[in-house]
């Protein structure tokens, strides 16, 4: 095969050890030469210096965990074009297995071009993506919380989530400290009740009658608590994200012009695939980057499964939530496009066809620049007259009516 670098690495990584193996081809013949180094700081700028020394243009190493990105960090600093692969891609014959055959692998696979880059954003994206993924594990762990507290309210038979929207809202919260506090008075409880709780006093002292034990309060508080502290840091890493949301400002800004994409929700896109869309060659790219296209699942001519590729978690969650919002704007592209699929699909996968198509529009916005541009509620009709107007024919006709179509005059014609 053709050698495409000659001077060349690969790094088998770990937590403590990086295995490094370098490949040298002059004039047919192939050298290598494999060193271990640590992980520390003075570990890994020695490996920088080795590789420097034997003139390695290229370096290899595969994601595993977070033990690449002080590596990388590393390594970046120095003249080195970095490639990070997927472990999956890059799989050894089984058997074959030990961290000096991994590296001079990955310098063997690097050699011939054969290592499909992976997506590395710079370091601003990478902050941002870090405190984004922070921030919604906290969310859900809030949501934990906000659980675990109906389970002991259900325990003490007080059916307080079923008289208000939000059981920690204003009323909600005012309830539960006090009953933290000692109240044991449905009446009292009940009159903290905000005057918008569309309940009446009668509905909300029958659902504060139940059985709150010291137990129950102790476990109330520990909860509570527990949500207190979760809220301050969800508003600290907010406070920080806005400080450093400078660069991406004016994307989020185009992004959000997007039906169903509110601003927290385009911080997240962006952090997931950053700003430069130029690293993919066109949105099919992108797509399937992101898992958002069928996988090749074929064999002796038949096809066996069609599901979506695994890919992009954190950014999946965040398209599907902003799918479901787009599909209820009026009169709008996406929204046809959820009805004219789910009919026939079902919902699941119509919202997965928005959600790609809400992906494929934040691309095009973000590489030249637009703000979005709704195709509207009629695209799919005017693209298909044809087809259209043979589909209401063949109604007509299975009706019993026999169809005669003639074209309606032009305003030109009408005018003459």
């Amino acid at each position: 095969m053709e050698v495409l670098h000659e001077l060349c690495a690969g790094l088998d990584v770990h937590k403590k050890t990086v295995v490094a193996c370098v490949r040298l081809a002059c004039e047919g013949k192939v050298t290598t030469e494999v060193r271990t180094f640590t992980t520390s700081t003075k570990g890994l700028l020695t490996l920088s210096d080795w590789l420097s020394e034997n003139g390695c243009t290229h370096v290899a190493m595969e994601a595993t965990g977070v033990y690449w990105k002080p590596v990388w960090h590393v390594l970046s600093d120095g003249e080195f074009e970095l490639l990070l692969a997927n472990a999956a891609h890059v799989k050894n014959v089984p058997g074959r297995k030990t961290d000096v055959k991994d590296a001079a692998w990955l310098a063997e696979l690097l050699a011939h071009g054969l290592i499909r880059a992976s997506f590395v954003p710079d370091g601003q994206t990478q902050e941002l993506r870090t405190l984004l993924r922070t921030r919604k594990q906290l969310v859900r762990e809030r949501s934990r919380h906000t659980q675990r507290i109906h389970k002991t309210l259900e325990d003490a038979n007080v059916k307080i989530d079923a008289e208000l929207s939000d059981m920690l809202g204003k009323s909600g919260r005012a309830m539960l400290d006090a009953m933290v506090a000692g109240e044991t008075d449905p009446a009292r409880l009940a009159a903290l009740a905000h005057r918008s709780v569309k309940s009446s006093q009668d509905q909300l002292r029958e659902a504060l009658n139940g059985r709150v034990t010291q137990h129950h309060r102790f476990l109330l508080q520990i909860h509570l608590g527990q949500i207190d502290g979760l809220d301050a840091a969800i508003d600290r890493i907010d406070q920080q994200v806005e400080a450093n949301l400078a660069p991406f400002r004016i994307a989020v800004d185009l992004v959000t012009t997007a039906p169903g994409v509110d601003r927290l929700s385009a911080q997240g896109i962006l952090a997931e695939i950053g700003l430069d869309m130029s690293r993919f060659p066109s949105d099919a790219h992108l797509l399937s980057w992101a898992g958002w296209c069928p996988r090749n699942d074929e064999s002796a001519g038949k096809r066996r499964s069609r599901r979506l590729r695994k890919g992009a978690p954190w950014l999946k969650t965040i398209l599907i939530q902003c799918a479901w919002a787009a599909r209820r704007k009026k009169n709008s592209y996406l929204q046809a496009q959820f009805l004219r699929l789910s009919s026939r699909r079902g919902p699941q996968k119509a919202i997965c066809a928005v959600a790609a198509s809400l992906l494929k529009a934040i691309y095009h916005m973000l590489k030249n620049a637009t703000p979005y541009q709704d195709l509207g509620a009629d695209h799919f009709r005017r693209r298909s007259k044809t087809t259209q107007t043979q589909l209401l024919v063949n109604r007509l006709k299975n009706l019993g009516y026999a169809v005669d179509i003639k074209p309606l005059p032009t305003p030109s014609e009408l005018v003459s």
